[in-house]
């Protein structure tokens, strides 16, 4: 195999990562393949520029064929948003002999299975558009940003080889820059206290703390009997994430706080919130898988909401596959309460209002675990799709509510 300098003089990909591949000038070139959600490198890839129609960009991109851009950065910018609309256009053409339209959804279920669809195929054509990247994640085309930085901190550190070249879709590009541009500025959190010393800067690849409702129930639900500020008391939080819920409970005078997670990215993103918010001292970070060891005064945690197959890493805070997370904290809760503790499960009745999960199945499980329910809270959430009357989803999301049931052992001493 040859390899042909992309614009910018590098030459050679990063050894590290899978190999993207195609033609210039009758050389075979690669490099490295950047995919966060684990896409296998496109199979078929031609070079694109300024000159390029939408119009025939589109057509490429939904025949699976990716465009690796060599022109303007910010035409680039421009033809994706020219993907994207085109993309969202109600089909108009005919459709082939022998196809038949999509069926109008005849449940919720299948409205969200539908609109899931739909979403998956848009984030497949408008990913066609490629961006190279230098050995240090320069980006060497005309008018380009600088987003050395911003690769970095969801890449992790340039490759050593400063010859390595690697290759990403510019959808993906411009989620890191958005992402490193929250992590700047942060989230403010009301529930925290009062500004400035109330932000969570989330880190890329870890949900952020947006939909406030929740934050907002651990915040204010009275904590289970016992003097918090004193060293026996311990709290879990499972799957931690941001670290946003653990802060919340120091914040409330908690003396210890366990918090867990399995991604190295959550723990990281954790750490620097709780030691920034002035709260380290405070919370043992430990990455495992649920439960820490022992038992607990307190146990929280804030699973996926909706039981669906994730399609990429990023999506793994939002979609439980199975609802393998929200029964594992079922299953296990009950053996990691202390005496009269209790378990916080917070949890959105969306995935009811959209036929996914029953009401009474989620009784059921709490029972079957060996829970009893002590009192639920809920809040309406105030994000802006719950407003939205074009969303397909909309009527599953105005009539949502976000809850913080407390749960305790059957005969674990809350009688």
């Amino acid at each position: 195999m040859t390899t042909s300098p992309l614009p910018g003089g590098t030459p050679a990909p990063d050894q590290s990562l899978p190999l993207i591949h195609w033609l210039q000038a009758g050389l075979d070139c690669s490099a490295g393949w950047r995919s966060e959600r684990g896409a296998p490198p496109p199979k078929r890839v031609v070079l694109a520029d300024d000159t390029l129609s939408a119009d025939v960009a589109y057509r490429l991109a939904c025949e699976g064929t990716a465009l690796l851009w060599r022109g303007d950065f910010q035409n680039a910018r421009q033809m994706l948003q020219a993907l994207g609309r085109r993309a969202d256009q109600k089909p108009a053409r005919k459709l082939r002999k022998g196809v038949k339209p999509a069926a109008a959804p005849t449940s919720p279920a299948d409205a969200f299975h539908q609109h899931r669809q739909a979403q998956s195929q848009r984030a497949r054509v408008l990913g066609m558009l490629l961006i190279p990247f230098e050995a240090d994640y320069g980006i060497p085309l005309r008018r380009a940003p600088d987003a050395r930085h911003a690769c970095a901190q969801a890449w992790g550190p340039a490759p050593t080889d400063t010859a390595a070249a690697s290759v990403a879709s510019l959808r993906e590009l411009l989620g890191v820059v958005s992402a490193y541009e929250w992590r700047k500025k942060g989230v403010e959190v009301s529930a925290l206290g009062p500004a400035p010393n109330n932000r969570i800067h989330p880190h890329y690849g870890v949900f952020s703390p947006l939909r406030g409702e929740y934050v907002s129930l651990v915040a204010s639900a009275p904590l289970p009997a016992g003097d918090v500020a004193s060293s026996g008391y311990v709290a879990f939080d499972i799957g931690t994430g941001t670290g946003v819920l653990s802060a919340v409970l120091a914040r409330r005078s908690v003396a210890h706080v366990v918090a867990t997670d399995q991604d190295p990215r959550a723990l990281a993103c954790a750490q620097d919130n709780l030691t920034q918010l002035g709260v380290a001292q405070q919370v043992q970070l430990l990455r495992t898988d649920l439960f820490p060891p022992g038992r607990a005064n307190l146990v929280v945690c804030n699973p996926p909401w909706l039981p669906a197959r994730p399609s990429s890493p990023l999506e793994h805070a939002v979609y439980d596959e199975d609802s393998r997370m929200l029964l594992g904290f079922l299953g296990g809760l009950a053996a990691h309460l202390a005496p009269g503790a209790e378990g916080w499960l917070i949890l959105s009745d969306f995935a009811e209002h959209l036929g996914l999960r029953t009401r009474a199945e989620l009784l059921a499980a709490f029972q079957r675990c060996g829970l009893k329910v002590l009192g639920r809270i809920d809040a309406k959430p105030l994000h802006p799709k719950a407003a939205d009357a074009s969303d397909p989803l909309h009527l599953a999301r105005a009539a949502e509510l976000t809850s913080l049931w407390r749960l305790a052992a059957i005969g674990g001493g809350n009688d």
